[in-house]
């Protein structure tokens, strides 16, 4: 099992836009069960994201509501139905904030082996898909609130208001 280090806001790579993965073979799949192990290994955890780990590439994993699994080069459908439920992130450890998000995502990309896949999500899911596909944009959650949420938000990043690394979602 290898856990790597998870990035944390302030990280130039967590806000570079990822290069699309190209080769599908032996170091990827490595980058995938590293990705998991990882993602099993943190406390309160939805997904993890290559750039959380320092590396430039579109793969995400996932664990959300019983599904479990991963997801190259996604693009996302997005419905017009809004949620808005607390949202974390293990790059910005113990904080939380209520993030709007589309109540419903539908996901497109590959497995590790080039394989087409599609995963449908509704709540959970679903947030966790868009907050995933978001760190391979060069976005976190943060990047997507609105008025005194983001204020505050804001605040509390500049003032180094955050756990330590890898204690919460």
């Amino acid at each position: 099992m290898t856990m790597r280090p998870i990035r944390i806001i302030g990280d130039a790579v967590l806000r570079t836009p990822c290069e699309p993965v190209t080769t599908f073979d032996a170091e990827l799949r490595d980058l995938v069960t590293d990705l998991m192990d990882t993602l099993l290994g943190a406390p309160g955890r939805a997904g993890v994201a290559a750039p959380q780990i320092g590396i430039s590439a579109r793969v995400f994993v996932y664990d959300a509501d019983g599904h479990r699994g991963h997801l190259i080069n996604p693009t996302l459908e997005l419905s017009t139905e809004l949620q808005d439920d607390d949202e974390g992130c293990l790059s910005i450890p113990g904080l939380y904030f209520p993030t709007p998000r589309a109540l419903h995502a539908t996901a497109h990309g590959f497995d590790q082996h080039g394989e087409p896949r599609t995963i449908n999500g509704t709540g959970f899911l679903a947030r966790a898909l868009q907050h995933e596909t978001d760190h391979l944009n060069g976005r976190l959650y943060v990047d997507t609130l609105r008025g005194d949420t983001r204020r505050r938000a804001l605040r509390e990043i500049r003032a180094g208001r955050f756990a330590s690394p890898g204690t919460n979602a």
